[in-house]
Order: structure tokens, then C-alpha cells, then sequence
């Protein structure tokens, strides 16, 4: 095969589909300028294989309604630049939390996928979480801990209840950061439960779960949860929110906008929330979207968004 020079080589990888390896600034084939492509980790995986866990949020014949494998979101996520991801819980009975919890890290210490690593399931305010819990202190792939505020039964208010608040100090003090998804409503109880463990780290899921159409008191709430240090913003979830096949980025840009502007470009981090994202987009079509509402920022403030910031928060 002949030797190709530079120019020959941009572009048989643009028909090949090739990448070049990430640097400062890449030379386009015409001779312009062009900013190189963005390396991913996506910081909200879901994962589920209906055969083994019960999972009864999931509505019969939905989109949902069926398993999605790590096989599956690599399919997906193909040619995205998705390096790695963390899974997400996807709340399974209480009864199959430890297995879930044994099923994913042994996922992740395989290393066969993209997943790396897993915020699991738990209830803090059980009177056996301590015994659950403890045995994932310093675990190399598990890093966190959710338990999902949003359903229908569980009341508002009920994080502030003691046991809860005593569970959350303990992921603290284990070295495990708790994820809050909760209605937006609820943002203050959220900001309660922060100043009652100021020892322990958070990520707010989904820019705080918002309407798309109605947020100024989720601006107002966001913002003074975002004055907490030890919250970081996780940019996922919102499309799903959105109606499929008639929404545009510009319907998205508020709320993304607001959240980066109050956690500020060091303590926001990119997620998907595939498959849930389904409900009316695909991964690419959310992150897609997601590039063009960041596009005016600094290169370094999108690679801390898709990747440098949940490296260092997920120790990846």
C-alpha cells in the first residue's frame, strides 16, 4: 500500500470513519481549523435484564418493556465516542438490591464493556442498610448510592426523616457519594439534607427532574442548592421529559444553560439516562443536541462536561 501524506491520510479517515487522536487543534481536510472530537463518559447508564430482576416501575408494553444489555448500549452509543459509563440503579425490588449490586461489579471487573463503574441501590433509612452498606467501602467499582425520592410512594420530606439523614452521613463516611433524583418541587428538602451531612458528596440527577416549559421556581431552587460545594450537576434525563418527535435543542437550552451557569464548568458532568432517554430520544439524538446547546463554550469547558469531570468524581 502506498504511503499516504497528511492530507490523504484526513481524508481517508473521514470516508473510513476514523478518528485522530485528540489534540489541542486538527487540521480539516480543506486546511481549516477545526476542534477535535470529544472522548465521553457517561455518567447514567441503565442497564437491565427483565429475566433476573423485577423491576415494577416499568409499564406493561411500553418501550421499556423489555431488557436492555450492556451489548445493546454499545450498539447505541457506536461512533459517539462513549469511552466508558457508570451504571445507574435501576430500582429493583429490595429483596434483589445486593444481587443487583454483585451482578453489576462483576460487570465492571470483567471489563468486557463500557461500563467502569455503579452507583447501587439502597435505602439508607432501613435498619439493615449499615450491614448492606459497609462491605462497599473502598470498592473499586462501586462508587455511590441511590435511592430514587420520585415515586409516587414515597412522600415529600421524606429524606429529612432521621434514619434517612443518619444513612446519608454514613455513605460519607464509607467514602460513597449519594444520588439524589427527586421532583423539583423538593429541591429545598435537598438542600436540607446537604447542610445535614456536609461530609458526605452528592450528584443532583437530571438538573433537578424541572418542566421544561415552567422553571422559575426550579432556577430559584437549583441555584441555591448549586451553592453547596459538595453537589455536583448531572446533566441527564431532561429529554426524556420532553414529547418525542416535536422537541428541539432549543427547547432543552434553558435548563441546561441555568444548570451550568449555578455549578459552574468544574462540578457538572454529562449523562444519558439510555435507555430511559428512549421515551422520546435516541443517545445520539440527546447528544446531538446537548453539543450544539454547548457549542459557543471553551473546548475545556465541554471536555470537563462529557468526560474530565466524572473522571475525577467517579475516580475512573
Amino acid at each position: 500500500m502506498k504511503s499516504l501524506n497528511r492530507r490523504g491520510f484526513l481524508l481517508a479517515a473521514a470516508a473510513g470513519g476514523l478518528a485522530a487522536a485528540p489534540s489541542s487543534s486538527a487540521l480539516a481536510a480543506d486546511g481549516a481549523r477545526k476542534e477535535p472530537a470529544l472522548s465521553i463518559i457517561d455518567t447514567h447508564q441503565h442497564l437491565w435484564d427483565l429475566d433476573k430482576f423485577t423491576l415494577k416501575w416499568i409499564a406493561r408494553g411500553s418501550k421499556l418493556d423489555r431488557s436492555y444489555l450492556a451489548s445493546d448500549y454499545a450498539e447505541a452509543a457506536k461512533g459517539l465516542g462513549v469511552v466508558k459509563a457508570v451504571y445507574l440503579e435501576v430500582d429493583v425490588t429490595e429483596a434483589q438490591q445486593t444481587i443487583e449490586a454483585e451482578h453489576i461489579s462483576a460487570v465492571c471487573a470483567k471489563g468486557h464493556t463500557l461500563t467502569r463503574a455503579a452507583v447501587i441501590s439502597g435505602r439508607p433509612a432501613s435498619d439493615g442498610f449499615e450491614k448492606y452498606i459497609r462491605p462497599f467501602k473502598g470498592s473499586k467499582y462501586v462508587k455511590g448510592l441511590r435511592q430514587v425520592l420520585h415515586g409516587g410512594s414515597t412522600p415529600a420530606g421524606y429524606c429529612l426523616e432521621k434514619p434517612f439523614i443518619k444513612g446519608v452521613k454514613l455513605l460519607g463516611e464509607l467514602g460513597l457519594h449519594f444520588e439524589l433524583c427527586m421532583r423539583p418541587g423538593e429541591l429545598p428538602d435537598a438542600v436540607k439534607l446537604v447542610d445535614a451531612c456536609k461530609e458526605t458528596k452528592f450528584v443532583l440527577d437530571h438538573c433537578g427532574n424541572p418542566d421544561l416549559k415552567k422553571h422559575e421556581k426550579w432556577k430559584k431552587d437549583i441555584s441555591e442548592l448549586a451553592r453547596r460545594k459538595n453537589v455536583v450537576g448531572k446533566v441527564s434525563g431532561i429529554v426524556a421529559s420532553a414529547e418525542e418527535g416535536k422537541w428541539k435543542s432549543e427547547d432543552l437550552a434553558p435548563v441546561v444553560k441555568h444548570t451550568l451557569s449555578v455549578f459552574g464548568p468544574d462540578r457538572v458532568m454529562f449523562g444519558s439516562d439510555w435507555p430511559v432517554c428512549l421515551k422520546a430520544a435516541t443517545i445520539r439524538q440527546w447528544v446531538e443536541a446537548l453539543k450544539e446547546i454547548v457549542a459557543d463554550r471553551k473546548m475545556e469547558e465541554k471536555r470537563k462536561l462529557f468526560h474530565d469531570n466524572a473522571a475525577a468524581f467517579y475516580r475512573l
